[in-house]
């Protein structure tokens, strides 16, 4: 029988994609997930973000996707500054090096994307990003490496960071878990979309992370999109 977790306070599941599995496993989930991101416009909140910056002068955007997954935020990015003529350079991060070759192997020939295979929290980058964004990663750390990430993303980003994830709530949770079953998703996604939900974060638990990480309110938003969306942004000053 269901058990619906008390999502007044943050879930510890494992999810499923999480523990040890086959990279043919994996590429099958990934490729779910990539479909449930586009069912549930999961990117716009992103995009609306995106579309505040122009191009430092005279060298391209650097942007790293953390926890990238299958790639599929990068590769939307790179047909977004394809067009706006835009120069970007992009770099996609996970510390699952199946979900970097996943990445790699669904991603164009010609396109310019490097994919790294590493520890987000332990990743030193040879010159600073202007933006590091993630989507549907928040939610996979513990509370204190949450706030260890907010800091590395400080200290590497020289414009700004987005973190997209889910909002803990009832109506998406139960949603998800009953239509992920109606579509038939991969067993793991049928269990981890739900499991997603209740391990995300309400807005007073980032604000109290990001307490943490030294910022003030002013530092940072926290914005709610439709459906069942909630992400941290900040934007350096100039």
């Amino acid at each position: 029988m269901h058990t619906t977790p008390d999502l007044r306070r943050r879930a510890h599941l494992i999810e499923r994609m999480d523990e040890a599995c086959t990279r043919d496993e994996l590429r099958v989930c990934l490729r779910d997930i990539a479909r449930l991101n586009r069912w549930f416009l999961t990117h716009r909140a992103l995009f609306q973000w995106l579309d505040g910056f122009a191009p430092p002068a005279g060298e391209p955007l650097r942007i790293l996707d953390a926890g990238c997954g299958r790639g599929d935020a990068l590769r939307r990015i790179e047909r977004w500054a394809a067009r706006k003529n835009m120069a970007v350079e992009l770099t996609g991060l996970d510390l699952n090096p199946d979900a970097v070759a996943i990445a790699a192997e669904a991603t164009p020939p010609s396109s310019g994307i490097r994919w790294v295979a590493a520890d987000v929290l332990a990743y030193a980058p040879a010159k600073p990003f202007h933006i590091v964004v993630s989507s549907l990663f928040a939610h996979h750390l513990h509370d204190n490496d949450i706030v260890r990430f907010l800091a590395w993303m400080e200290r590497h980003a020289q414009l700004g960071w987005f973190i997209n994830d889910l909002s803990r709530a009832a109506v998406p949770y139960h949603f998800l878990r009953v239509f992920a079953r109606l579509v038939c998703l991969h067993p793991f996604v049928q269990y981890d979309a739900p499991a997603s939900v209740a391990r995300a974060f309400l807005p007073n638990e980032w604000r109290h992370m990001c307490s943490a990480a030294g910022f003030t309110e002013r530092d940072y938003s926290i914005l709610a999109f439709r459906p069942g969306r909630l992400c941290v942004a900040r934007l350096k000053p100039a």
